[in-house]
């Protein structure tokens, strides 16, 4: 029986575990490598070429969407499954503009995440829990087409790290910077310098326009009160 090689990518260690857990069950998988982050990720696939590569939407360097358009523009063989917490329509189309096969949500039943590992290792894509051939998924985004789409704002930005991802996460809960150096218990000065290498790589001038973008992209979600 022919493998199906896989690689999870996901910063939490006990949901990365709960999904190699449930996929080592299957007899036709096998977990190859397991990664942290989008770098640690990079650097598997270049070296493992697994067939499907399960990836988590949010990443502490950079995020999935971006992981999977630079596999797709290395012409890379991985098939990529996007995995988000925060299941929206929008991100659906962008992170399949990107270039991954499937996209769903992270309390997806495990039955249906082995099922959908199948469909995309035999070449198929998973969206709005439909299984497409090329055909139809050619349809399926030229029906949700959308010119503006905040992939397109995205392309060629450089990546930001992981430190400063947790500023931008801080500036769109709308923290002050000596706020933000009490949560990450770092200087005032350091905040600044990140803060300053936020709003060039993402090309804005202010923090609220960096804030809007980290929303739209979906890299940073609003927390919900309790």
């Amino acid at each position: 029986m022919a493998k199906i090689s896989i690689v999870v990518v996901d910063d939490h260690p006990i949901f990365r575990q709960g999904v190699v857990d449930t996929l080592s069950l299957e007899p036709d998988f096998v977990i190859v490598g397991q990664a942290a982050s989008a770098g640690e990720a990079l650097e598997l696939v270049s070296k493992l070429s697994p067939i499907v590569a399960i990836v988590d939407l949010n990443l502490p360097d950079f995020n999935g969407q971006q992981l999977t358009r630079q596999l797709h523009e290395a012409k890379s063989h991985t098939r990529v499954v996007l995995l988000t917490a925060y299941d929206d329509s929008s991100q659906e189309w962008n992170s399949i503009a990107a270039g991954a096969a499937a996209y769903c949500a992270k309390d997806v039943h495990p039955e249906t995440l082995v099922r959908i590992v199948r469909s995309v290792a035999e070449g198929r894509y998973v969206v709005a829990e439909q299984v497409l051939d090329r055909e139809a998924l050619q349809r399926w985004q030229a029906e949700r087409a959308n010119p503006i789409s905040p992939l397109n704002e995205a392309v060629g930005l450089e990546p930001l790290s992981g430190r400063e991802m947790e500023v931008l996460a801080c500036i769109t809960r709308g923290l002050s910077n000596k706020e933000i150096a009490r949560d990450l218990a770092i200087s005032h000065q350091t905040v600044k310098n990140h803060v300053t290498a936020v709003l060039r790589k993402l090309k804005v001038e202010d923090r609220t326009q960096a804030a809007v973008f980290a929303l739209r992209q979906g890299w940073v979600q609003v927390e919900k009160p309790s």
